[in-house]
């Protein structure tokens, strides 16, 4: 059984937070609601979120400094984050966003369907990176078992075992490759850097997987 992907929501109004779980209520994932920057910090420590949706405008601590503290921490910076913000800033707070290392920047009122979309995407991402990194993770021991049992031939014998990863994320890359060209044609700001998000973590995937092979280096 797939273990539901969390979903972080982070807004200081709790209708906003209402209306963001009734969109994304259809994905059928968890989903976490933070009142505060601080809370979304606090609940980040303990948790493993597919994507965090962060509101920019709040009280205290907003969303470019939540943000900044988000992308210092290394057990956080890789999580993507979706600003939300009202559509009457200009491209300067826009830019600002993205330097801030949001991945998408949606204003409001923003379309339901777009939005689910959008983190449909990074939710599947999550799910099939926990799911390779379980079957690598399984591999490996069995391929140290093997090889502590019966040398070499224990390590081919685990050979069809990692074959059958790769052929998996081979799959999800061109999966990957087909929404990336889709994000590349696409007019949105922030199109280019989900794309590049979406490559960096299936380049650390198959980098990970090659190292399991035998002979590869340590």
């Amino acid at each position: 059984m797939v273990q539901k992907a969390k979903i972080l929501l982070v807004d200081d109004r709790p209708e906003n937070l209402l209306a963001l779980e009734a969109i994304l209520s259809a994905l059928d994932q968890t989903l976490v609601r933070a009142a505060s920057g601080e809370e979304a910090l606090k609940a980040l420590l303990t948790d493993d979120f597919a994507v965090i949706l962060l509101d920019v405008q709040m009280p205290g601590m907003d969303g470019f400094e939540t943000a900044a503290h988000i992308k210092r921490r290394e057990r956080t910076r890789d999580i993507p984050i979706i600003f939300l913000t009202a559509s009457n800033h200009g491209p300067h707070h826009t830019f600002r966003g993205y330097a801030a290392g949001a991945v998408d920047y949606i204003s409001k009122p923003f379309d339901p369907w777009v939005l689910r979309a959008k983190v449909s995407v990074f939710v599947d991402l999550y799910t099939k990176n926990c799911q390779l990194k379980e079957q690598a993770a399984l591999l490996r021991l069995q391929l140290e078992d093997g090889a502590a049992r019966e040398g070499a031939a224990g390590a081919e014998a685990a050979e069809p075992l990692l074959a059958e990863l790769s052929a998996r994320l081979a799959s999800v890359e061109e999966q990957a490759e087909a929404l990336t060209k889709q994000l590349d044609d696409s007019p949105e700001a922030g199109a280019a850097a989900t794309a590049a998000h979406l490559e960096r973590k299936l380049a650390a995937l198959r980098a990970a997987l090659e190292a399991l092979r035998p002979g590869a280096e340590a």
